[in-house]
């Protein structure tokens, strides 16, 4: 069953988003919350498995609310999804550099939402949409030049090129396929790299791709 908290100060949304959810038989909805305070709190006591985080809300911001939560080693196991009304919101970039797995616009169709949420649990983050990749390449034009990725040295060559490809915005079947390998040992060199320079998830894993130069925006 996937556990699923609810943050957003629209109730419209909140009920609308909730009554798709409670309609699917792997998923239960267990909280919702109108700022990231509230939201927050919740989270601490429910555990759920993903929190649907909208970016502006009074009291505590979606960017604080994603930044606590990937924060709290207690919290390891919630995925946060960012819920936005524009494909190129500035703050979404920010809000996967403090920690989000992925995010959402709200005008979403209901089965790509759905997908989105069963996509988020399994520890996938949501990159591939070509909306994303817009975002990355807009907001990390300019990288740091002393930004580094502690552990970066230490990843294998293949280790280093899975990362690259998850940058890129390719799932674990297209890196296989690109390497020339199976999709369990692209999955194992993805989640080796993730371990070695202390990633949450492959949203994580690909701003420290760019912030360390690994990658650069507009690459092919």
């Amino acid at each position: 069953m996937i556990r699923v908290l609810l943050i957003d100060d629209q109730p419209l949304l909140r009920s609308g988003f909730r009554a798709l959810l409670d309609l699917e038989d792997d998923i239960e909805v267990v909280g919702e919350a109108a700022d990231g305070r509230e939201g927050l709190a919740l989270v601490r006591e429910h555990l759920p498995d993903i929190a649907l985080v909208d970016v502006q809300m009074p009291v505590l911001d979606g960017i604080e609310t994603t930044r606590r939560i990937a924060a709290d080693p207690a919290l390891a196991g919630v995925h946060v999804v960012i819920l936005t009304n524009y494909g190129l919101d500035e703050y979404v970039f920010h809000a996967l550099r403090a920690g989000a797995a992925g995010f959402l616009v709200k005008d979403i169709e209901p089965e790509d939402f759905l997908h989105a949420v069963r996509v988020a649990a399994r520890g996938d983050a949501l990159l591939a949409p070509s909306i994303t990749r817009r975002l990355i390449d807009r907001y990390v034009a300019q990288p740091l030049p002393t930004a580094t990725a502690t552990g970066l040295e230490e990843l294998t060559n293949r280790e280093r090129e899975a990362v690259t490809l998850v940058a890129r915005g390719l799932s674990n079947l297209q890196i296989a396929d690109r390497m020339v390998i199976t999709p369990m040992t692209a999955k194992t060199h993805v989640n080796r790299a993730m371990t070695k320079l202390h990633a949450r998830d492959r949203a994580q894993l690909v701003i420290l791709a760019y912030e360390s130069g690994l990658i650069s925006p507009g690459t092919p």
